[in-house]
């Protein structure tokens, strides 16, 4: 018998599976691809936790995968003696999002280690800083970001309020595959947990000091008191946790134009007026784009469900029409923004510096030069950030992280969260708009200033989805092709140097040399080209996709246009 049917078999038979959740399994029992599909592995607790469709299996996001992977959180929390420090819980406005937090919660309590569980709904980002505010050590979000309906996940969060790292990453992996048993895990009546003063609720008090954080870091409020009248900002939080922080931060800092997409306010795990909730995909946008137009907007701005994420649209004063940012070109608005503002008012400190992720833009490289600030770049992910931001507070804080980025419409002001915060990118975007609304300049203005200033950078990304068993196999052989057999020309640029950061190497191809990455082992592709082109490859962590990143420079945005597109075709010819 194959082993997805034993483990289908084994569940059907588990007493520790309920008899409710037996029967949706017994519902497919003729139909072999579904239990293929849903126990043909463990639902991985990965660097990034866990995230997949929600349904009854091994392979899918349900009580028994999140509890096992609370439980061996658990056993890792008491080895490291942090059961009364206590861990934060959030969750999104997706489906079961409340039960799975709630769940996570009771395992953690009936093994004596104490919670702090929002009330409702609240940003990740939001999450990041109570487990900081509250001195937690650890923290879990329930979301899948912003993945489709059918999807949830499960992050969890480390004492400095990131996501896991190695080495406490790989630890809480081993202890999460130690639990096989499904009647080994613990849980508890909450009555029971909160009477031994185990379960907390928290609310309105971390709101409170979340937004104080907030406006500290707002860098001319001046702008924004003599300005704010004559910008409309249209909101959406496409069905998710962003609406109230947006609408309380900007209510605060004096913004009266601000108008809600009424469709996508209210939650809703079913994300009903959209396909799926991604603000990096234009059609997220059509809702907020028509009311943009019947009030005029100035800017229109988007999260994900879980509020960590930021799409903006901007006017085009020439046209009249709104023109989609991608994530580099908000991250590097942000970044001239942050920093022109912080030298023109003397708060620029001589150790800033400024980090992003090696598929980000090169664009960002320019910029930091431009104010004499350092530049750091790291692996994909935020985790990856907030571990250079406490490298800097371990080292007698060598230097003060003024801002940080990633390609993938992520971004952090300051450090007071150590997660991508989407609320904090409203505000600063707001408050951007009124300082150069003042210029008589749009947003799309401003952008294009800063291309003339610095080149016209130009990136972009496409994935190939790669579903299921086959999918992964797929995935690793291409990802092996180009490993063994790197390109040395793409799009008549030659390659310059090949990084496997699989085995953390960078070989020059001029000079033969090998370096090292200085980063940790990932299983990335980069290749570096002439003319300040470049291309990058990497599987997805949460996704059956393989993902292809590339930027180029050019000498006006057709041109640049043009450089991209060869080179994306060139580089999907490579990756056959």
């Amino acid at each position: 018998m194959e082993e997805y049917k034993v483990k289908y078999e084994q569940w059907l038979n588990d007493p520790a599976i309920s008899e409710e959740d037996k029967q949706d399994l017994r519902n497919i029992a003729n139909d072999e691809k579904e239990i293929e599909d849903r126990f043909y592995k463990d639902l991985e607790f990965g660097t990034a936790g866990l995230r997949g469709i929600i349904g009854i299996g091994t392979n899918r996001m349900n009580t028994y995968t999140v509890t096992k992977a609370t439980q061996g959180l658990a056993n890792y929390i008491i080895k490291k003696g942090g059961q009364d420090r206590g861990v934060a819980i959030a969750y999104d406005s997706r489906r079961m999002s409340p039960e799975f937090s709630e769940q996570a919660a009771l395992c953690l309590n009936a093994n004596g280690i104490k919670t702090y569980r929002f009330d409702t709904l609240r940003p990740t980002p939001e999450l990041s800083f109570a487990v900081r505010e509250l001195g937690c050590i650890a923290g879990i979000v329930v979301t899948a970001s912003h993945n489709p309906p059918e999807y949830n996940g499960y992050k969890v969060y480390w004492e400095d309020g990131a996501q896991i790292v190695e080495p406490t990453d790989k630890e809480i992996i081993e202890e999460v595959n130690k639990v096989i048993d499904l009647s080994t895990i613990k849980t508890m009546e909450r009555a029971e947990a909160e009477s031994q003063e185990l379960y907390h609720i928290i609310g309105s008090e971390i709101d409170k000091r979340y937004i104080e954080e907030l406006k500290k870091l707002v860098v001319n409020q001046k702008a924004i008191d003599e300005t704010q009248k004559d910008i409309k900002i249209v909101y959406t939080p496409l069905h998710g946790t962003g609406n109230i922080p947006v609408q309380t931060i900007l209510k605060e800092l004096g913004f009266e134009n601000v108008y809600v997409v009424k469709e996508q306010e209210q939650p809703d795990g079913n994300f009903p007026t959209v396909d799926y909730p991604n603000p990096e995909d234009a059609k997220a946008f059509k809702l907020a784009l028509e009311l943009a137009k019947e009030k005029n907007a100035d800017i229109i701005l988007a999260n994900d469900p879980d509020a960590d994420r930021l799409g903006v649209y901007a006017k085009n004063q020439a046209t009249g029409e709104y023109v989609q940012f991608n994530g580099n070109m908000t991250g590097n608005l942000i970044a001239e923004y942050i920093l022109s503002q912080k030298q023109a008012n003397g708060t620029l400190p001589s150790n800033g510096a400024v980090i992003k992720t090696i598929v980000s833009s090169n664009l960002t490289d320019a910029i930091a030069k431009s104010y004499n600030v350092k530049l750091f770049s790291t692996l994909t992910g935020f985790k990856n950030i907030a571990k250079i931001i406490r490298g800097f507070e371990e080292n007698n804080n060598e230097y003060e992280c003024l801002y940080s980025y990633e390609e993938s419409y992520g971004c952090i002001i300051g450090t007071h969260a150590r997660d991508k915060d989407g609320i904090v990118a409203v505000m600063t975007l707001c408050e951007a708009a009124c300082y150069y609304k003042q210029k008589g300049m749009t947003l799309w203005d401003a952008m294009l200033a800063i291309y003339e200033k610095y080149g016209y950078y130009k990136e972009k990304q496409f994935s190939i989805t790669l579903k299921g068993a086959e999918g992964a196999v797929q995935i690793k052989q291409m990802m092996e092709d180009m490993r063994n057999h790197p390109a040395t020309e793409i799009a008549g640029e030659k390659v310059i140097s090949f990084g496997d950061y699989q085995i953390q190497n960078i070989h020059n191809n001029e000079t033969g040399e090998d370096n090292n990455t200085n980063l940790p082992k990932s299983n990335v592709l980069y290749f570096d080209l002439t003319n300040d082109s470049w291309c990058c490859v990497r599987p997805s962590g949460t996704e059956p996709k393989i993902k292809f990143y590339m930027g180029v420079k050019g000498t006006s945005l057709e041109n640049a246009d043009k450089k991209l597109e060869e080179l994306e075709i060139a580089v999907k010819e490579f990756a056959k």
